[in-house]
């Protein structure tokens, strides 16, 4: 982690996060943002994930979203996917972003095993399966200062 120095009111300070953690706090939770482009504009999905124990993000949609039209099997297609888990009141947490190539997953039995794996939030019928490939992998950690200790 590299200590970025002071931000806002100088009670806090940004850690970057290297990429093995950051990957493993993306794996803690549950959800995140998809930010792809739609009509040339950005666009951006919450939805709920799992990273696989090949570090892919994975996430389930409609056939017929905007996303899955964008991405398949044979030709992929530039996201970003990002999570945090922050608390407003103490202001600290953490924040990750994934960029990297996603794709629609065209295996039966590895659309069957994600399928098992991670159920949609939301009803309705959620027949695609895209994984993301993390290329560019980045996070913070946003940390309490703490008081110096003073010695006498």
């Amino acid at each position: 982690m590299i200590d970025s120095g002071d931000v806002g009111d100088g009670q806090r300070r940004v850690v970057e996060l290297g990429r093995a953690e950051a990957l493993r706090l993306l794996a803690s939770v549950p959800m995140g943002r998809v930010v792809y482009t739609r009509d040339a504009l950005p666009a951006i999905r919450p939805v709920n994930h799992l990273v696989d124990e090949h570090g892919l993000i994975v996430v389930r949609t409609r056939l017929n979203s905007a996303l899955t039209g964008l991405a398949s099997h044979t030709s992929a297609v530039v996201v970003t996917y990002g999570a945090d888990e922050i608390d407003p009141v103490r202001r600290v947490g953490w924040s990750v972003s994934v960029t990297g190539m996603a794709r629609t997953v065209s295996d039966p039995r590895r659309i069957e095993s994600y399928e098992r794996r991670l159920r949609p939030w939301v009803e309705g019928m959620m027949d695609a399966v895209i994984t993301i490939d993390p290329d560019i992998v980045t996070g913070i950690r946003l940390l309490e200062r703490q008081p110096e200790s003073t010695t006498r």
